[in-house]
């Protein structure tokens, strides 16, 4: 009997072993598991990047006062003051510029007609904080027609939108009654990409002349607008070709300047049409 108890210990010692072993892999591969899990979930991503907004199509703006061709101000204004216009002020001509023409033309007996025509450009950048271009654009189109229908003692007012000039536009006509004489008015503000242009074309009759008429001051208002908004890409075709690398040439420089000045010309008046 004393014999037995030791053999009796031993056997129950190895019984014990797999037991232990079975319990300690089952621990093991529980936590292998878990490890796993945890290693193969993605971790969440702290910071998002926000949406970028789309860059503006425009980088430039035309020269105001050449933006519509000397041919049209002077079917428009007959008898300009200054052919060439007379630019408005402007802090920043990259973003904003303007140009004026008027006159009369005096017909001595048979009365006078006078004209008046204005040009205005706005670039809107892109900018992350506000958004595009163009968005910002298409909010101050709507400023500027706002501003356009709230012109005082303005009578038959009459707003419509307008196809074919620029990705929008909208036309506002209306008479008033200044110096005496009934004026017609037509005001057309159209966006272009980022950029907004807005053109008030208008007219009168003095000394016994009668007023023009309203469809006369119409057709002059869209004529002008189709230069325009034609300039601003035009302007910008002439940005890039002079930032890209041109060959050498034996052609003197006046050469040069007066086939680009054609060329010009001639790109802004098939833009336009």
């Amino acid at each position: 009997m004393h014999r037995s108890a030791p053999r009796l210990t031993r056997i129950l010692a190895c019984a014990a072993v797999p037991v232990m072993l079975v319990v300690a892999g089952c621990s093991s591969d529980s936590d292998g598991e878990k490890d796993k899990a945890s290693s193969s979930s993605p971790a969440p991503d702290a910071t998002k990047s926000e949406a970028t907004v789309a860059a503006a199509k425009f980088a430039e703006l035309p020269d105001p006062c050449k933006s519509i061709t000397a041919k049209t101000v002077k079917s428009l204004v007959p008898a300009a003051n200054n052919k060439k216009g007379t630019p408005g002020k402007s802090s920043d001509t990259a973003a904003r510029g303007s140009c004026s023409w008027n006159g009369l033309d005096d017909n001595g007996v048979k009365g006078s007609q006078y004209r008046w025509l204005d040009v205005g450009f706005t670039r809107f950048a892109s900018d992350q904080a506000l958004g595009s271009g163009a968005d910002r654009a298409g909010e101050d189109l709507t400023k500027q027609i706002t501003k356009a229908k709230a012109a005082e003692g303005a009578k038959k007012l009459v707003t419509t939108p307008v196809s074919g000039i620029g990705d929008q536009a909208t036309l506002i006509t209306y008479d008033l009654a200044k110096t005496g004489e009934d004026f017609k008015y037509a005001t057309i503000v159209a966006r272009t990409g980022n950029v907004v242009v807005t053109l008030t074309y208008n007219g009168a009759g003095y000394a016994g002349s009668k007023s023009p008429a309203a469809e006369k001051i119409t057709t002059g208002a869209k004529m002008g607008i189709k230069k325009a908004v034609a300039a601003v890409a035009t302007a910008n075709e002439s940005q890039k070709a002079s930032t890209s690398p041109k060959p050498s040439t034996k052609s003197s420089g006046k050469a040069t300047d007066k086939t680009t000045d054609k060329a010009t010309d001639k790109a802004t008046d098939k833009a336009a049409d």
